[in-house]
């Protein structure tokens, strides 16, 4: 007997789901996040050096991202990741010339091509370029130092947003865990020198540390995989930041991470090298 036969008609095209684009998912979240810290400090405090130089290292992050990844995985990249270094680069660097700017941005992109172990880049581009350049050139280069001050406002708005974004992106054990280190060592550090322990605790509701918290910290291409040892590291980077603080040490954040999070990597890795493969895997 045959079959009767069935008509196909062409293939629909899966309608645009718009709820899912909005979501905060999307890999353009972090991009609009940052962004918004960035007008609300403008509009609060007028914290950039100057929307020129500002411009000038996102423009270089986004053009040595395209030639890089080209070069080396012979694609073209998404640019979420390289808007945010230039962004943060922005923000974050002070200096009267323009060339910091170029630089720093240059180095913070090369550092996820050059500065790689087993496929993987160990720094987070941004922390790297800013750490290389805060410590060679002292005399031109400065970071970003202003606080929020008395108004509460923009500081509620940014840590909200944020604690929204990274608690649906499952990083907030780190932030959360950073941030409660840093309150227990700025008392213990309160108790060492004497210092009231509000001026101990106020460098964290600066923007420098809105960024480091939400951003730096968080990278999932430099962190660790286990949560339980996100936290044991980054319960690590605020004692490092404690010893620096002490030691008079102005920009600790930025130096303790440099430091800590590669060499939990590395350890991260060193291990994985000693564990047994699995028979199945091997074939």
């Amino acid at each position: 007997m045959s079959q009767p036969s069935v008509a196909i008609g062409p293939k629909t095209a899966e309608p645009f789901q718009w709820k899912r684009f909005f979501s905060l998912d999307n890999r353009y979240i972090a991009p609009m996040f940052i962004t918004c810290i960035l007008v609300v400090g403008q509009i609060s405090f007028g914290f950039l050096e100057s929307y020129k130089k500002t411009g000038i290292a996102i423009a270089v992050s986004l053009i040595s991202e395209s030639i890089l990844a080209r070069i080396f995985t012979g694609k073209w990249p998404n640019l979420a990741s390289a808007y945010i270094s230039g962004i943060s680069v922005g923000i974050l660097v002070r200096s009267p010339a323009i060339w910091p700017y170029v630089v720093c941005a240059l180095i913070s992109i090369m550092s996820k091509y050059v500065l790689r172990v087993k496929g993987r880049h160990i720094w987070n581009p941004s922390n790297f370029g800013i750490s290389v350049l805060l410590f060679l050139a002292p005399g031109t280069v400065a970071g970003l130092s202003i606080q929020w001050g008395n108004y509460l406002l923009p500081m509620l708005v940014i840590w909200v947003l944020g604690s929204i974004i990274i608690a649906r992106l499952h990083r907030f054990n780190i932030t959360g865990t950073y941030v409660a280190c840093f309150i227990a060592l700025a008392f213990l550090r309160s108790y060492i020198t004497g210092s009231p322990w509000q001026s101990e605790i106020a460098p964290l509701t600066g923007p420098m540390y809105q960024l480091f918290i939400f951003f730096m910290i968080t990278d999932p291409k430099t962190t660790v995989r286990s949560k339980f040892w996100q936290c044991v590291v980054v319960a690590i980077v605020a004692f490092v930041e404690m010893i620096l603080r002490l030691e008079h040490v102005v920009y600790a954040p930025f130096y303790a991470l440099f430091m800590v999070g590669p060499a939990a990597l590395l350890i991260e890795m060193w291990f994985d090298s000693r564990r047994p493969v699995p028979a199945r895997v091997a074939a």
